[in-house]
């Protein structure tokens, strides 16, 4: 049976669906059954922030509360880490944990941890590749032979934000594990809870890969169907 508007690569598409959306499922599984664990040290994810940064020797980052779940993250521009209303004030295990990552990536800055700054270096570029990308693939595959040119620039700044991601890989898994080596170390958690923390962070971690895995299996379906629409 002919199906006019079949096309075999789709399946790298729903491919990268399906492991984006296992990633995800497993992240709010785990962060959901760790939110609901207090930890022993009774410290909130602000506390446990405040004192990992200081333990550190680094005074010059502010801890700030934002709107919203799991919009946590570290402003390196403003020197801030910024804990949703989940995470500040709670006492979880999984606060406690994202907050650990969050000052991570500050003791990366302060450290100026090499693909941290590479990744930073990278954000313009990415962020033109997001938006610029498919506007330019379209046109170039609408204008078929004549558009190759248009389409293969697309391609290319569309690679740009798959190699952004790429660079966040080891920039996020460092950050968790210093976040657990320090959580034991200062004693903040303890025994099981530093598992538990990693085990947190870890289904975090998995997100990215999914991510990048989906960015990488979307860009290899656009250079088939451009070599495609070439022959």
């Amino acid at each position: 049976m002919f199906y006019p508007f079949y096309d075999s690569t789709y399946i790298l598409v729903l491919i990268g669906v399906i492991v984006s959306m296992m990633a995800s499922a497993k992240l709010n599984a785990t962060y959901q059954r760790y939110s609901a664990v207090r930890s022993m040290c009774g410290m909130t994810g602000a506390e446990a922030a405040k004192r990992l940064l200081n333990s550190q020797g680094i005074y010059d980052v502010t801890i700030r509360r934002v709107p919203g779940n799991l919009t946590d993250h570290y402003d390196p521009r403003s020197k801030t880490v910024n804990l949703s209303d989940a995470v500040y004030g709670s006492t979880s295990i999984a606060a406690i944990g994202v907050a650990a990552h969050e000052c991570g990536h500050a003791m990366q800055d302060a450290t100026d941890y090499s693909p941290l700054r590479i990744r930073a270096a990278l954000v313009p570029a990415a962020n033109l590749g997001s938006q610029l990308a498919w506007p330019l693939i379209l046109i170039g595959l609408l204008l078929g032979s004549g558009g190759s040119g248009l389409a293969m620039a697309g391609i290319v700044l569309f690679s740009l934000a798959v190699l952004f991601q790429l660079v966040t890989l080891p920039v996020e898994y460092n950050a968790s594990h210093r976040a657990v080596t320090l959580l034991d170390s200062t004693g903040i958690l303890a025994g099981q809870e530093v598992g538990q923390t990693r085990s947190v962070l870890n289904a975090a971690a998995l997100t990215y890969v999914a991510a990048a895995a989906a960015s990488i299996l979307q860009l290899l379906r656009l250079l088939m169907i451009f070599n495609r629409r070439r022959d």
